[in-house]
């Protein structure tokens, strides 16, 4: 009562520390949590309310309230204390007409959890609805529609980038917020390591940019690989124009910057109308997610893979009800495109989709023809006639020649070749590519990838680099006396071979750290002195056999084997 009072009225409950339990502060009154004063506080709200908008009419629910109930949301249903939850229910099923309220109740197992949990006293007095939210995947699959797949965002991720993050979600830890932490990383890396960066805007602000850039700046697009490519494949009179006169350096990347967005925009149209003829097609060739697509097609040339001829090979088999749907996606997708590329395009799908109605009309008047054919068949007892039709029936079965609507089906899978080839070029193949796309994988995995073996050395050698204590700076390999016990006997066990002595170990371990304490010896006598000692030494063995530095030794009692080699 008292956390859910505070969060509806605004004012913050420390229930550890708050001396009367029965009580909350809000403002300058000491208000009693129990449920007359929820209601009374849920009264006033609602008066606020229908005075501020005394034109609007609520809808009513299905519960007939007069005014919107109060929210409730167990965020895990499991973990939370059962006879609590039971009281609750109960105490506010009394005065659910004064105070109605919707609890939603978080489920990680089963919906059955609920009976189990509640007792059929309790559960009888609520009126269960379940639903179900999306899927992790299906919530990936929507972000990297919205942010990645758009032209609205000009930063985008390489295909090795996309790869390691779509891989530590589907294989660690499926985590859509760890996804969305991953691409924050992304844009940082990004924008901090590349210094044309700066350059990746809005097209407005992007042509501002451009003429106002630096010699050096200028120099730094002279330095991308793909710019270089670009120079490359011009007259040497362009060449030595693009490599020494920076205004024409700044038309050309403007203009360079205005192919890279219409290409962005042209790639997503050409892969969601691809992804339509794939993503039904038997075995997924080409993945049944657009992002696998996409990663395909960020990756290398995906004409030339052999997944791709096999989805062609399976699209040439499509039957005429599946083609035209399919025909009628990519043309709505077209259609809502930003492109404006694509007007021809549309009409060749649309002309595709009338002679597909054409060929229907012009089968039912075949049909007809043959079903006058056979009954004239049926009449003839002339044996000649009857053999020669025959003959005719069988050579034109021996000839298989393609029927009108199978040249039509290769001739649609012929076009959607085309666009492929022509819109879904790599982005590596496109000048100044790096300006938008993130493509440091090795960054983002040394950042997201754990690495737990090093970061126990580090902070087990130097104790400093975690705890930033000035008293643990050391100079070189000094064991400093003042480091934790861990730490001092970690170091110790780096000096030693494959078996170590743990004899030798403790005395080496009591010079180190009577090194410190060896002053305050006599407050105490010497056996107390070792015994703490010799304790101190005892945990933080188990602590070091417990990261997996050393095990015990079956070839001798006094001795343990050390796991790790080279430092590490």
């Amino acid at each position: 009562m008292q956390k859910l009072m505070g969060q509806l009225m605004n004012c913050y409950v420390d229930v550890d520390s708050l001396e009367d339990e029965d009580y909350v502060q809000v403002s300058q009154n000491r208000i009693r949590c129990s449920m007359t004063s929820l209601t009374n506080w849920y009264e006033t709200v609602t008066k606020k309310t229908d005075s501020e908008t005394p034109s609007k009419k609520r809808t009513s629910s299905s519960r007939d309230w007069q005014s919107p109930p109060v929210v409730v949301i167990f965020k895990d249903m499991e973990s939370f204390t059962t006879k609590v939850l039971q009281d609750f229910i109960v105490i506010s099923s009394q005065h659910i007409r004064e105070l109605p309220l919707v609890l939603i109740f978080g489920i990680a197992t089963s919906p059955m959890i609920i009976h189990s949990l509640l007792p059929h006293s309790v559960s009888s007095l609520l009126c269960i609805e379940l639903f179900q939210s999306l899927s992790c995947k299906e919530h990936l699959s929507t972000i990297i529609d919205k942010l990645l797949l758009t032209a609205q965002f000009p930063f985008k991720l390489g295909e090795k980038v996309l790869q390691v993050l779509i891989n530590i979600f589907l294989y660690h830890d499926l985590s859509v917020q760890n996804f969305i932490k991953g691409f924050q990383l992304c844009i940082v890396e990004h924008f901090y390591s590349q210094p044309l960066s700066v350059l990746c805007c809005q097209p407005v602000d992007a042509k501002k940019r451009v003429n106002s850039l630096s010699h050096d700046q200028c120099e730094n697009i002279r330095k991308l690989p793909s710019f270089r490519r670009y120079v490359e494949s011009q007259v040497s009179e362009k060449q030595i124009a693009l490599l020494t006169a920076d205004n024409f350096l700044k038309e050309i990347t403007q203009k360079l910057l205005e192919d890279l967005r219409v290409y962005h925009e042209n790639y997503v149209s050409v892969l969601r109308c691809l992804h339509v003829f794939t993503s039904s097609l038997p075995k997924y060739p080409l993945g049944k997610q657009i992002r696998e697509l996409h990663c395909a097609c960020l990756e290398n040339r995906v004409w030339e893979t052999e997944e791709y001829e096999s989805s062609l090979q399976l699209a040439r088999m499509l039957n005429k009800s599946d083609l035209v749907t399919m025909l009628q996606q990519c043309v709505e997708i077209f259609v809502s495109s930003s492109g404006n590329e694509f007007d021809k395009t549309v009409e060749k799908l649309k002309e595709f989709l009338t002679q597909f109605q054409k060929l229907e009309a012009e089968a039912f008047q075949e049909r007809d023809v043959s079903v006058s054919s056979q009954k004239e068949l049926q009449k003839k007892t002339d044996l000649y006639h009857l053999q020669k039709t025959l003959l005719e029936l069988k050579e034109s079965r021996r000839s298989k020649k393609l029927t009108k609507f199978e040249m039509l089906r290769f001739e649609v899978v012929d076009y959607i070749d085309s666009l492929v080839r022509n819109y879904l070029v790599p982005a590596d193949h496109k000048t100044l590519h790096e300006i938008a796309y993130f493509n440091t994988a090795s960054v983002l995995r040394g950042h997201l990838n754990a690495a737990p073996r090093i970061a126990l050395h580090t902070a087990l050698n130097n104790p400093y680099c975690y705890l930033k204590n000035q008293a643990l700076k050391s100079d070189g390999g000094r064991i400093s006396n003042k480091a934790p016990d861990i730490c001092i006997v970690y170091k110790l066990h780096l000096e030693c071979g494959r078996l170590i002595n743990l004899v030798d170990w403790l005395e080496a371990f009591s010079t180190v750290v009577m090194a410190v304490e060896g002053p305050n010896a006599d407050a105490a006598s010497s056996d107390q002195v070792d015994d703490i000692i010799h304790a101190r030494f005892i945990r933080a063995v188990s602590e070091l056999e417990l990261l997996g530095f050393i095990k015990p030794s079956k070839r001798k009692t006094d001795h343990v084997a050390r796991l790790t080699w080279g430092g590490c």
